[in-house]
């Protein structure tokens, strides 16, 4: 007799899921084939329903004060969270969300983990892809729900919060889905093989393949963007047979326990173990990332966050496949455009987006001293500076706007760097506080520009560095040549996630090019509308390339899935 913790799978269920679906499948797999826009996510809050607004908020309403029950999740030896005094997490909003988490005896929980491995591994490609894809669907289905949860753990602005955190996040984790489809299948299961002997019988066998799991993922999430840094790693290993332990950030727990809850809902309908998926969330300063990423039963870390962390994960945690998204020096060279309003409005919202607090945000804008050529005439490197802090103020200037655009500050730190950051050059665009309606608790502040001198040894120093959060520094250069060779020592050096560049001319644009193909950065060329250098598109655009400081991993490629299980052949005689 099966126990609850090894159900039997349901073919019936299964036939059921991938009829409703493998055509999403087939479409997300030709979407990564042919980079066009596709989606199946809707990101406009009304497509869910008249009633999912209110009801999204009811339900997250509901959640708060409340224990966050798992169910049968092994291991539980205690309650983690709470109130803010019991290290529980408080909204950057302000209010406390008092939600207590289960806490779990590793020594109870990673055997756990194990245990589902065989028949998650022999239910094969198609049928992990077809369960991830409800679970992203039930997921989907609370998009306003999830919208709450992620806007307050992490700050972001509701709207920002419902479409980065829900259908974007979503899109992340489909697109994982589907690249570990395409490269587990590119073997076939089987294959007949027949070597010709001359006159002799021929050699005949029978071969097998399977892709094996590598062992229990670990996921570190983080706390900007606990689903949409989250779920790539955790679909990916899902899908290629890895269980996953999902430990959240301390700050931003809510939205990931919810995702483990829905992927241990439907593995347990499926006819799965539902602790493929599990949650273990921390006492404050218990810091168990450093002692899960080195247990030998840890086969594969996703990481987000510092670059200190990162680097201490890839140093240490020998015996796991290990991948980091980390901090760069984000960097836009501005040489000359033909669309200076255009150029000034995409940087304004570019830098004012989420407080800056995306690890895509621009930081530094390398701007020849003597100036640039535009449609409006010659600007002076002042001009275009102090034309750049006119547009950021106009841009938020309303209060109304500026809260939809800014979000709050996600913790304490990126207010002290932000106040620092005004004693580091001459200030062109001041950091203003602005008063949220709704929540007069929340820490809002606009942007601050700063002025700095690229041959000044202390201003390096400073612009060389990660400032995380909404701070830019325009950086005064000798000349352009001087900006792009700024830009190679800083991706090589340093690391980036987004290289922009503003140009007219054909030669500086492909000096800028080989740059970002020599350094290995992803690179956005005078966007002047609607689509910004700190944004990226699922199925289409590469988030980070795994190749600078920066990551060692992009989402998402072949690379980031293929090395998340193995091939094992077997072979019979024929």
């Amino acid at each position: 007799m099966q126990s609850p913790q090894t159900p039997s799978q349901s073919p019936q269920k299964l036939t059921q899921l991938t009829e409703t679906h493998r055509p999403t499948l087939d479409q997300a797999l030709d979407a990564i084939r042919t980079r066009a826009y596709w989606s199946p996510h809707p990101e406009h809050p009304k497509a869910y329903g008249e009633s999912a607004a209110a009801d999204g908020l009811a339900a997250f309403e509901a959640l708060k004060n409340t224990r966050f029950d798992l169910g049968d999740q092994p291991g539980t030896d205690g309650w983690v969270g709470g109130s803010a005094a019991d290290g529980g997490e408080v909204s950057p909003y302000g209010p406390e969300l008092g939600v207590s988490y289960p806490h779990a005896d590793l020594d109870v929980l990673l055997p756990a983990l194990r245990a589902g491995m065989g028949a998650w591994r022999d239910a094969g490609p198609e049928a992990r892809a077809v369960v991830c894809l409800e679970i992203l669907a039930r997921i989907n289905a609370r998009t306003h729900e999830f919208a709450h949860a992620v806007m307050h753990t992490s700050g972001q602005a509701f709207m920002m919060a419902l479409q980065a955190g829900g259908p974007h996040a979503q899109d992340r984790g489909l697109e994982a889905v589907a690249y570990a489809y395409a490269e587990q299948t590119r073997v076939p299961a089987s294959a007949d093989w027949s070597k010709p002997q001359g006159k002799r019988d021929p050699l005949n066998l029978a071969k097998s393949f399977t892709a094996v799991p590598r062992g229990v993922a670990l996921l570190i999430g983080c706390n900007t963007f606990p689903t949409w840094n989250g779920y790539p790693g955790l679909f990916a290993s899902l899908a290629t047979g890895n269980p996953v332990l999902v430990k959240p950030h301390p700050r931003a727990v809510l939205p990931l326990a919810m995702t483990v809850k829905a992927a241990r809902e439907v593995l347990a309908e499926a006819g799965f173990d539902p602790n493929l998926v599990a949650l273990a969330a921390e006492r404050p300063g218990e810091g168990i990332a450093k002692t899960l990423a080195t247990r030998p039963e840890i086969k594969i870390i996703d990481y987000t966050g510092s670059s200190e962390f990162g680097d201490w994960l890839e140093a240490n945690a020998r015996q796991a496949q290990v991948y980091t998204e980390k901090a760069g020096v984000n960097t836009v060279v501005v040489d000359s455009t033909d669309n200076y309003q255009g150029m000034l409005a995409n940087l304004a919202f570019s830098l004012s987006l989420y407080s800056g607090q995306m690890c895509t945000t621009p930081q530094n804008l390398l701007i020849p001293r003597g100036g640039i050529t535009t449609d409006a005439g010659p600007k002076s490197y002042d001009e275009v500076v102090g034309d750049l802090a006119k547009s950021v103020g106009g841009l938020l200037g309303d209060d109304a706007r500026a809260n939809a655009l800014l979000g709050a500050l996600v913790n304490p730190d990126v207010k002290a760097r932000l106040e620092a950051a005004a004693g580091l050059g001459e200030v062109a665009l001041p950091s203003r506080e602005v008063t949220h309606p709704d929540f007069p608790g929340a820490t809002v502040r606009t942007p601050v520009i700063v002025k700095l001198d690229g041959a000044k040894p202390d201003d390096q120093a400073a612009y060389l560095s990660e400032c995380f959060g909404p701070v830019s520094f325009a950086v005064a250069v000798d000349s352009t040549a001087d900006a792009v060779e700024l830009l190679r020592r800083t991706v090589r050096d340093k690391g980036v996630m987004t290289v922009g560049a503003y140009t007219t001319s054909d030669e500086v644009e492909r000096a800028v090019e080989e740059v970002c193909l020599e350094e290995s950065a992803q690179l956005s060329l005078n966007l002047t509308g609607g689509v910004y250098v700190n944004q990226t598109a699922a199925f289409s655009d590469f988030h980070g390339s795994g190749g600078n400081p920066a990551a060692n991993a992009a989402l998402c490629d072949g690379a980031f899935v293929a090395n998340r299980f193995r091939t094992v052949e077997v072979r019979r005689q024929a």
